[in-house]
C-alpha cells in the first residue's frame, strides 16, 4: 500500500472506528502474511478494499458501515492462493469468497448484507450478483485495487528491462509533442 494512502486512512477516525475490532483480531491480523497481489499482502489489499467502499458509500448515503465491515473481510481466506491446497475444492477466484465468509462469521456478528457482499464479491468471475448496491460497489472496488496494486509492479518490472525503458521514454517524449 503506497505510504500516503495509508496515512489517509489510518488519520480516519470514524473509519478506523468502524473496523477497529475487525483490524484488530489476531486472525484478520494473519492476512498480513500473505500476499495478494505481488507485493500487496491480503491485509493492505482488504483495509484499502474497505477504506474505499466507506467512502463512495459514505458519500452516497448507502450503508457504508456494513460494506467497510464486508471490504476488510472479503479475502479473509488464509491461505497462499498461489499454491495448491489439499483442502479446497475448485479455483481459488470461484470459492475464496465463501471460504472468506465463513472464517469471518466464525469471528464476527456478521448481518446478512456483509455476508452477501463476501460471498458474491467475485462477481462478475462467478455468476451470482451482489444483492446490494453496496455489494456491486464492493465488487468494482475490489477489481479497481487488484488491478492498481497488480499494474504498478508490472510497470516497474517492465521498465527494468532497459529496451522497454527506452520505448517508454521515447513514447511519453512523442506524447508530449502531440
Amino acid at each position: 500500500m503506497k505510504q500516503i494512502v495509508k496515512e489517509i486512512i489510518d488519520k480516519d477516525v470514524e473509519f478506523q472506528n468502524i473496523i477497529k475490532e475487525l483490524v484488530e483480531n489476531k486472525t484478520v491480523q494473519k492476512m498480513k502474511n500473505f500476499k495478494q497481489h505481488y507485493e500487496t499482502t491480503c491485509f493492505d489489499h482488504c483495509y484499502t478494499v474497505s477504506y474505499y467502499c466507506y467512502l463512495i458509500c459514505k458519500k452516497y448515503n448507502l450503508d457504508y458501515i456494513s460494506t467497510a465491515r464486508a471490504g476488510m473481510l472479503h479475502d479473509l481466506f488464509l491461505y497462499d492462493w498461489r499454491k495448491k491446497q489439499p483442502d479446497r475444492k475448485g479455483l481459488h477466484a470461484f470459492t475464496h469468497g465463501r471460504t472468506a465468509c465463513k472464517n469471518a462469521s466464525e469471528l464476527f456478528d456478521l448481518n446478512e448484507k456483509e455476508k452477501d457482499m463476501i460471498i458474491k464479491h467475485m462477481w462478475p468471475v462467478t455468476t451470482q450478483l451482489p444483492s446490494s448496491l453496496e455489494g456491486l460497489i464492493l465488487t468494482f472496488v475490489d477489481k479497481y485495487c487488484a488491478m492498481s496494486e497488480s499494474f504498478d509492479i508490472l510497470k516497474t518490472r517492465l521498465l527494468l528491462r532497459k529496451p522497454l525503458r527506452y520505448l517508454y521514454s521515447f513514447l511519453s517524449m512523442v506524447s508530449i509533442h502531440l
